[in-house]
């Protein structure tokens, strides 16, 4: 019996959801020291040594012992790290290292994991969202920037040449021939310089609302000394290209808009007849009960809460938020004008659908 509420209660399932609780409790605190280990370099350093104790593997990592010893204790009995009590050494698998370390590129899922803390950093001001509405802007969220480059080198940038472009038939040859391409909502611009270097025949240019991107892509563009690249700090609601592009790509940018009704619309009207559209965005369904067993929909649903959503209803807009769905979204781009909508996946990328679309 429940003392507060008068109702009877199962006593087995209670326990078995206490024990969940435990687990995810536990797991949250390990994804903090997984975004330290990663952020530090630990994994990186551990992975190319011998079982070591605290003291070598600080030293070798040019790290705080005192620090390094504790987050190897929660690394330990969390069981990514192991121990061997008599020699005082620690180990990282390279089991686990194939996941963690900078090398595992683009399976590194400690990038992902430093999500958690910069979403933690704005907790206080989505209580007030959900108290008053309204939502929190990006610059209210650290490292931002930082972070999505990171993530992008991972789901966008290493499987782009190889495993992306050729989900759009002929695409690659165009692009060696010269081709007018456009990324909106470019942010760093990084997937933009990768094709440039790539096809230094055909001209890039990328969109996006954030000057601290753009400047930062910008640089990163002149230390590859590319001249086929621009990049321009634009609020992707208000550009009017008109058949200008062979081909425009969008990356994990649309549910996040202001105005995504507009952008699409602006999109189609940029596109060429004959050109192509590339809409990269979260894989799920609009509807939550065909989210049930999606691998990733728990950290997904709480990212578009915490990001994706508010940073859209700061600017008194949509908030479609990241779970927008392939429903909502095919119905979205088929109202901008678009006619032919393919949904692709990829064996890589658990985490988004590639939407080829034409006029």
């Amino acid at each position: 019996m429940c003392s507060n509420c008068g109702v009877s209660i199962n006593e087995v399932k209670s326990g078995e959801f206490a024990e969940r609780m435990m687990t995810i409790l536990n797991h949250g605190a390990l994804n903090l020291m997984i975004s330290i280990g990663y952020r530090t370099g630990l994994f990186d350093v551990m992975s190319k040594l011998e079982p070591s104790t605290s003291e070598e593997i600080a030293e070798a990592s040019g790290l705080d012992e005192r620090y390094v010893r504790e987050w190897l204790g929660a690394m330990v009995t969390g069981e990514i790290i192991d121990h061997d009590h008599e020699k005082k050494s620690y180990s990282l698998p390279q089991e686990h290292a194939a996941w963690l370390t900078r090398e595992a590129v683009p399976n590194n899922i400690a990038v992902t994991a430093q999500w958690m803390s910069i979403l933690g950093s704005v907790e206080s001001k989505i209580v007030e969202c959900f108290k008053n509405g309204g939502g929190v802007p990006y610059d209210a969220f650290e490292r931002f920037h930082e972070v999505m480059s990171d993530e992008s080198s991972q789901t966008v940038i290493a499987p782009l040449i190889d495993q992306t472009l050729p989900l759009l038939p002929g695409i690659t040859k165009k692009l060696e021939e010269g081709i007018e391409v456009l990324d909106v909502g470019c942010g760093s611009g990084f997937a933009l310089v990768h094709m440039a270097k790539e096809f230094p025949n055909s001209r890039f240019t990328g969109y996006d609302i954030s000057e601290e991107a753009v400047n930062r892509g910008n640089s990163h563009t002149a230390e590859h000394g590319l001249t086929n690249v621009i990049l321009i700090a634009k609020d992707v609601a208000e550009f009017d290209d008109v058949q200008k592009y062979d081909l425009i790509t969008t990356f994990d940018a649309v549910h996040d808009q202001a105005d995504p009704d507009r952008v699409l619309s602006n999109i189609n009207r940029a596109l060429k007849d004959d050109g192509v559209y590339l809409m990269q965005d979260i894989a799920g369904s609009s509807h939550v009960h065909n989210n049930m067993d999606h691998p990733l929909a728990p950290l997904l649903y709480t990212t578009s809460c915490m990001h994706c959503m508010t940073v859209s209803l700061s600017q008194n807009g949509k908030g479609l938020g990241a779970m927008w769905g392939k429903e909502l979204a095919t119905d979205m781009v088929n109202n901008a004008g678009f006619t032919q909508v393919e949904i692709k996946e990829q064996p890589h990328d658990p985490i988004n659908y590639y939407y080829i679309i034409r006029k």
